[in-house]
């Protein structure tokens, strides 16, 4: 038997919103934040980025054989982030920046776990659990990000996470 599957991110499905993937080459600039800013909030800046994943495979009826493809990539959302430009300078973008780095490093450690993962024929299953925890590992990341650098105000600790990232993102070099 024969069985192709295959899965993109919901979020992915509905839209059709302009994205960024994220790319060493390409940096992200205030033209890049597209959103209504939001002036009831505390923050000066809003970057909206994620981990977007899609998978087929192919599974044989007489057999434990599975074969698949993934495609994994750290995205940033314009449409969903904004700025205060009057608020904001060239240490907020690098701020921004990071929270996208962040995002591409956990792209990464999502596609080595998919290497490093022997699939069952429940593979939908088993690639989505490992997505949602290197998702909760994001959200964990970003967090401390933000609080370790007082949202950019704390030079030191926005510099210490810069040097973090860089050599983290080197680290899973193999998985960009």
């Amino acid at each position: 038997m024969y069985r192709l599957l295959g899965i993109l991110c919901i979020f992915l499905l509905v839209q059709d919103e302009e994205v960024i993937t994220w790319s060493k080459a390409q940096k992200l600039h205030w033209g890049n934040f597209k959103d209504a800013p939001d002036y009831d909030s505390d923050a000066v800046a809003i970057t909206a980025s994620g981990i977007t994943y899609g998978f087929s495979s192919k599974t044989y009826s007489n057999s434990d054989k599975i074969e698949y493809t993934t495609n994994v990539k750290a995205q940033f959302y314009p449409e969903q982030s904004w700025y205060l430009k009057e608020r904001v300078n060239d240490t907020v973008l690098g701020h921004e920046q990071l929270h996208f780095d962040i995002s591409e490093l956990h792209a990464r450690k999502f596609r080595k776990r998919i290497a490093n993962t022997k699939f069952t024929k429940n593979i939908q299953q088993e690639i989505a659990k490992i997505y949602d925890q290197v998702n909760k590992e994001l959200r964990e990341m970003q967090n401390a990000y933000d609080n370790g650098s007082d949202y950019s105000r704390d030079y030191t600790g926005q510099i210490k996470w810069q040097e973090q990232v860089a050599r983290e993102l080197q680290k899973y070099n193999k998985y960009k």
